[in-house]
């Protein structure tokens, strides 16, 4: 069993940050369900690479969850989600702050039903305040929180964005770790239901601060002030392929020059130390240039490994999955989907040796499994279909 093994999940969420929380719970053994609304349900299903009406993205989002399609806005549809509630262990939502409120679907409305309720809600910049009200995406977080001012390009002075998600994902797995958290407290005797709270925004600081703040953290005049770590990462250009490698020790600037083929510019006195490689720095930046212009990748990726160099090549999306370490790790697997034919999922990244985590079901297709649900729950699906309350 998983470690959520008999945890019952209401996901109401739409796009990345909570569909992406609820199929993680349903990689820990947890039921999911997916509350969809009639129309087009979750946009998800439609946007990018897709076949058969089923996207990329909402697989990657979504596996392990049944899709109820029902009319909230519908009496009887509020009452079947009020009574898929009842029994429930958590709640996810991400619409902006009071919509669900005006549904009837707010954390106090639930709570009458289940106090025992653990209710998550995502909004990007907070349930209150100046900017509650605004309609956000992850990029816009990105801009608000700091992140694109660190990926700033030190020769243009541009910042720019990561062309991921970040602050959608790293909202996701921070609202996974409050809901079992909550769960545990729950379980423990030190809580009972709770209300979870959380903004990208919020997120989003908290992942960049770490790091990308060491200098920002300490505040007085008199601090002594370096750059950040991530402020020296760059892509190295080799004769036929790129890679980034870690040179923090004078060892490992050695080992650098070696994988090039030119180990007597470490023995240089300019280069020699990190103190004279930042005095010479301009000096250093021309000859490794045309040193990695001469150096084949995979001369490099061989000589790093041999003299103990942090370095990989850098691996494409289509590479991946025939990387050596990534082919042992068993990262990927691959199966047919009854839509979008075959797919290619990562499995949960922890593997744990008692309570294993599992690539759940297909993502569901729309309105899968409404009759199922509403049928568990006491009422006629084919009734419900011919009122429009379910599809």
């Amino acid at each position: 069993m998983g470690a959520l093994d008999g945890v019952k999940v209401v996901d109401f969420s739409v796009m990345i940050s909570g569909p992406l929380a609820g199929m993680m719970l349903a990689d820990h053994g947890a039921e999911v369900v997916k509350v969809e609304s009639p129309g087009l349900g979750d946009i998800m299903r439609f946007l990018g690479t897709n076949k058969g009406g089923m996207s990329g993205i909402f697989v990657n989002n979504n596996r392990g969850k049944k899709s109820l399609v029902v009319d909230l806005k519908h009496p009887t549809g509020l009452q079947i989600v009020q009574d898929l509630v009842r029994d429930a262990d958590v709640v996810i939502q991400n619409f902006r702050p009071g919509a669900m409120e005006r549904l009837g679907l707010g954390y106090e409305d639930l709570k009458a039903i289940n106090p025992d309720v653990i209710y998550t809600s995502i909004s990007g910049y907070g349930p209150d305040g100046p900017f509650s009200h605004r309609r956000v995406y992850d990029n816009v977080i990105q801009a608000a929180s700091g992140l694109a001012s660190v990926q700033t390009d030190p020769a243009t002075g541009i910042p720019s964005m990561y062309r991921t998600l970040v602050c959608d994902k790293t909202t996701a797995y921070t609202a996974v770790q409050a809901i079992i958290a909550a769960l545990y407290a729950r379980a423990t005797g030190k809580a009972g239901g709770q209300h979870i709270v959380l903004a990208m925004l919020d997120t989003a600081i908290a992942f960049l601060w770490p790091d990308s703040a060491m200098d920002a953290a300490l505040i007085d005049d008199d601090v002594h002030r370096t750059p950040t770590i991530g402020a020296n990462y760059a892509v190295t250009a080799l004769a036929d392929g790129y890679v980034s490698a870690g040179a923090v020790t004078d060892a490992e600037f050695r080992g650098v020059c070696a994988a090039m083929g030119r180990p007597d510019v470490a023995d240089d006195p300019r280069f020699a130390t990190a103190l004279t490689r930042t005095q010479h720095m301009v000096e250093l930046v021309t000859i490794m240039r045309e040193m990695a212009a001469a150096t084949t990748l995979d001369d490099f990726v061989a000589g790093a490994e041999e003299h103990d160099v942090p370095a990989s090549k850098i691996n494409t999306l289509d590479e991946l999955p025939h990387d050596p370490q990534v082919q042992h790790n068993q990262v990927f697997v691959e199966r047919v989907h009854p839509i979008a034919g075959t797919v290619r999922e990562p499995r949960p990244a922890a593997r744990m040796s008692a309570t294993p985590q599992r690539v759940g079901d297909h993502a569901p297709r729309y309105g899968e499994h409404s009759d199922e649900i509403v049928r568990a729950l006491g009422y006629d699906p084919t009734v419900l279909r011919a009122e429009g309350v379910i599809t």
